[in-house]
């Protein structure tokens, strides 16, 4: 296993360190998804709600056996990690980073990575969750959010007011705590899910030039 302790902020340069990655990764179901082409209505409707892509996703064809399922899971996926003000929402894919990362879901921590990079425009991070949960961030907030997301996904009945008080002390609002408390939750039951019904593919390895 290859692993990269490169810590700069470039979001250029693939990451992998113990297992996971920030890398565009496929996914491989152990059970045969929904044919697109006899899909019924409602398959479609469920699919064509989570986004425009769903129906080309291997992993959300297998969810449309259960088109009501993937109905609700999507309404509150977009509604959790897309809806306007509260949390920014780097930080809410951070949060779900972190909970994939811990609950070893290699696929969703490389796809919540990418969409952290991708709205921060840095990877330092990332690096640091990957190598090691526990003491990542690069600001006191940060460290914060991290250190939450672990302790709500690992001991949920154990979170109380001094926890609330540790992230409104460091400037998060009672609506970015929300957001957090969401974000964390769905990838811990997401996660679960996903690790399940399938496996991470890895892109495959090129001879260095």
């Amino acid at each position: 296993m290859s692993t990269n302790t490169n810590t700069s902020t470039s979001t250029n340069t693939p990451i992998r360190i113990k297992g996971f990655t920030n890398e565009v990764l496929s996914w491989k179901p152990w059970l045969d998804p929904v044919d697109v082409a006899s899909a019924t209505p409602a398959q479609l409707a469920a699919l064509d709600e989570m986004s425009p892509q769903a129906r080309t996703s291997p992993y959300f064809l297998l969810l449309a056996h259960q088109p009501e399922m993937l109905l609700q899971r999507s309404i509150a996926f977009n509604a959790i990690m897309f809806a306007p003000g509260g949390m920014p929402r780097a930080e809410r894919e951070l949060g779900a980073t972190v909970e994939s990362r811990v609950n070893g879901c290699v696929y969703c921590a490389s796809v919540h990575a990418q969409r952290f990079e991708q709205l921060a425009k840095r990877s330092d991070v990332i690096t640091q969750v990957f190598e090691e949960p526990a003491s990542a961030g690069t600001t006191p907030r940060e460290k914060a959010i991290v250190e939450f997301s672990i302790r709500l996904g690992a001991e949920p009945g154990k979170v109380s007011a001094d926890d609330v008080r540790t992230l409104k002390a460091v400037g998060l609002t009672e609506l970015e705590i929300l957001d957090l408390v969401h974000s964390v939750a769905l990838f811990a039951w997401a996660n679960r899910l996903m690790l399940n019904l399938g496996e991470p593919v890895f892109p495959p390895v090129t001879a260095a030039s």
